[in-house]
């Protein structure tokens, strides 16, 4: 009777969060129905309130993909919102998160699942390499370097890790169920919503799970490929980029104290640092440098590392705007984030639609939460 039920039991959840790129999602289900592994498999796509027609996306694709695929609408806005809704409506063993723009390898589930019984941990992140929408700039290196976090691109090399200082990107990780029961689900305060850069939730997230005694490690063999769009191939976008890190990491100081440039090798007790305006005081030292570093640079025509230095400034403005914004609010210092929920007027009659609140980070996913189903093909 064992042997039988777990012949039945769904090994693996792959949940894709979703915001008006219909056409973006439609290839990558393409990509991802060609995954081949023996082990049973399901697909859920969750909906973060678009307006376009990715409901339709859905309902097509599910005529012709070769196992359960299953829409989800989250009306509340946020990639981490998203996700924990399709955590919640999932089943597998392991869940597996990516994004509406991948291709995946033919292997990929089976690695995943193979990296986490290698290495005998919790969770497992992967390599994500690039398909360029348009010529790769000059500034930008073409194998890994701190840039290609800007654009959601990963490669630490060819041997495993633990993962630490150094983390995995959303778009290629496959988690042992259990990690979400024990650490929580994903904080919706600090990831990525419409109209902002934020992206901190994958290192919230991993601290909470440090915490607990989870352990996660780099798989160099679990390979996504990540379309890159000619937008996010300019400076204009990096410094933006850079400004929300900023902001990002400020909010994550408020909530838990750690070091804004690497959170992972806190030492410090910020209740004993000189602050200005919120700000740690050694901040605006580190700032003073990087501006004459900056302007050295250009006098010397090194333009690449100008603009490296020209970088860090925008994320310390970042931080010097949150926090300002913290204590403006607050009156001292504090979280920094008003979670509003999206209306569900479109919501059709016969979808799943999430009501939990995903914003909690001490929000846990329950045992009985993949009874919760969702448009089933």
């Amino acid at each position: 009777m064992d042997f039988v039920r777990r012949l039945e039991s769904m090994k693996f959840s792959v949940v894709i969060a979703t915001y008006n790129r219909a056409g973006d999602l439609e290839q990558t289900l393409r990509s991802i129905a060609g995954v081949s592994t023996r082990d049973k498999w399901e697909v859920i796509t969750v909906d973060n309130n678009s307006s376009d027609h990715t409901h339709a996306v859905v309902r097509e694709a599910q005529q012709w993909f070769p196992i359960p695929l299953r829409y989800v609408f989250e009306p509340e806005q946020g990639r981490c919102a998203a996700l924990n809704a399709g955590i919640r409506a999932s089943s597998g063993e392991i869940i597996v998160t990516t994004d509406d723009d991948v291709r995946v390898e033919k292997d990929w589930l089976d690695r995943a699942g193979e990296a986490l019984d290698r290495l005998d941990c919790d969770y497992v992140g992967g390599k994500v390499l690039p398909i360029w929408g348009a010529p790769r700039p000059r500034w930008l290196p073409n194998r890994g370097g701190r840039h290609w976090a800007v654009i959601a691109l990963l490669d630490y090399g060819a041997e495993p890790f633990e993962f630490s200082r150094l983390m995995p990107l959303g778009v290629n990780i496959a988690f042992r169920r259990e990690a979400f029961e024990r650490a929580g689900l994903w904080d919706n305060r600090v990831g990525r919503k419409a109209g902002t850069l934020l992206g901190q939730e994958v290192r919230e997230w991993g601290l909470r799970a440090r915490a607990v005694g989870l352990a996660g490690f780099y798989a160099p063999e679990m390979t996504v490929h990540h379309i890159i769009p000619a937008d996010r191939l300019t400076k204009g976008y990096f410094r933006r980029w850079f400004y929300w890190h900023g902001v990002s990491r400020a909010m994550l100081y408020a909530q838990s104290r750690v070091d804004m440039e690497a959170p992972e090798e806190t030492s410090l007790d910020f209740s004993r640092v000189p602050h200005i305006g919120g700000v740690p005081r050694y901040m605006f030292r580190s700032s003073l440098r990087a501006f004459k570093s900056m302007i050295s640079a250009e006098v010397h025509r090194d333009r690449v590392a100008a603009f490296e230095h020209e970088l860090w400034l925008w994320f310390f403005a970042g931080i010097v705007r949150q926090r300002f914004k913290d204590r403006k609010r607050d009156g001292a210092t504090g979280t920094a984030v008003d979670v509003s929920r999206a209306g569900d007027d479109r919501v059709p009659p016969d979808v799943y639609v999430t009501r939990q609140n995903s914003s909690s980070r001490a929000e846990s996913i329950e045992p009985s939460a993949s009874a919760q189903r969702a448009g089933a093909k």
